[in-house]
């Protein structure tokens, strides 16, 4: 298992590498820049504000200079928001997403793992049908279309919840479902597929020969070995989270990461966008990592399977 870390924490070195060069030199060629909508700046102060964040050097001097203060844990200072830092504004709005992020990803869990259970146990029946066709519906159906829905029933038509804002309890209850739903259903399809196959396996007969049925045989004998599939896809249901995030966040005007990246963006602020992707690209290369230990730990022989295939000798 520490090999196998140690291997997955080499490789996201290139890999963050990769990330922060395409985010640099692919935001800079973008039209615009970060000082364009102050109209009131001098040609002067505008040349006296390139200078001060580099922006007159040439593009690899700047890219080398940015790498060796992101060696030091330094994300610089925001262009657009100057009295505060890059990792000042990553540090205040991590807190809020991470409060919906895990938020959503539990109920995606319970929801999804118990719907995808029933839906197995009942196979070929109305529920095992309706579990899939909702989730069918909630795969094809994208967070920036679910979450208008829920605004328009939930808090205009029926004026149970609030339509945005962020003041915890209530507030969170329509993000988070517009977060949850999609991976509610990839996780129903993965369990309920899962659960089929341990459910007509020979140790599971040979269980039910002993009289253990129902709830019992589920939770002993079917449930770990049908969560793999679902633990696999948790890195993936993560990076979804994130990338979906960014979009309701700005629909429900909740001031997480995702709100400060649309911001940073539509504001050329360069060194906001680059923190916040190469901060969320450290968040899903460290949660993969979680998974594949986790997932040793599920099965050890995942882990002995890798390392043979990873060192042949």
């Amino acid at each position: 298992m520490l090999k196998l870390a140690l291997n997955r924490t080499l490789l996201a070195i290139p890999t963050l590498l990769v990330l922060t060069a395409i985010t640099f030199f692919l935001i800079r060629v973008a039209p615009g820049g970060p000082f364009d909508s102050e109209h009131s700046l001098s040609p002067a102060t505008e040349e006296n504000l390139r200078r001060i964040y580099h922006l007159d050097e040439p593009l690899l001097v700047q890219f080398g200079s940015y790498l060796g203060n992101l060696m030091r844990g330094d994300f610089g200072p925001s262009m657009y928001y100057r009295d505060q830092s890059v990792s000042d504004l990553i540090g205040s709005g991590f807190s809020v997403s991470l409060r919906l992020g895990a938020l959503a990803m539990l109920v995606a869990l319970c929801v999804g793992l118990i719907a995808g259970t029933l839906a197995a146990t009942r196979q070929g029946r109305l529920l095992d049908t309706t579990v899939m066709a909702l989730a069918i519906l909630g795969i094809s159906v994208p967070n920036f279309v679910v979450a208008p829905l829920l605004v328009l029933l939930f808090a205009i038509a029926l004026n149970w919840l609030p339509a945005g804002g962020f003041d915890g309890g209530s507030h969170l209850v329509l993000p988070v479902i517009a977060l949850a739903l999609p991976q509610v259903a990839y996780i129903a399809r993965l369990t309920r597929a899962s659960m089929i196959e341990v459910l007509h396996s020979p140790y599971v007969r040979a269980a039910r020969a002993r009289g253990i049925d129902g709830l019992a045989l589920i939770v002993r004998h079917c449930l770990k070995p049908a969560f793999l599939p679902v633990l696999s896809y948790l890195g993936p249901a993560v990076a979804a989270i994130v990338t979906g995030s960014v979009v309701v966040e700005q629909i429900f005007q909740i001031p997480g990461l995702g709100q400060h990246f649309v911001q940073g963006a539509l504001n050329r602020d360069y060194t906001l966008v680059m923190g916040v992707v190469i901060f969320y690209g450290t968040l899903i290369i460290v949660f993969n990592l979680l998974v594949d230990l986790l997932y040793s730990w599920f099965d050890p022989r995942v882990v002995s399977s890798r390392t043979m295939s990873e060192d042949p000798s």
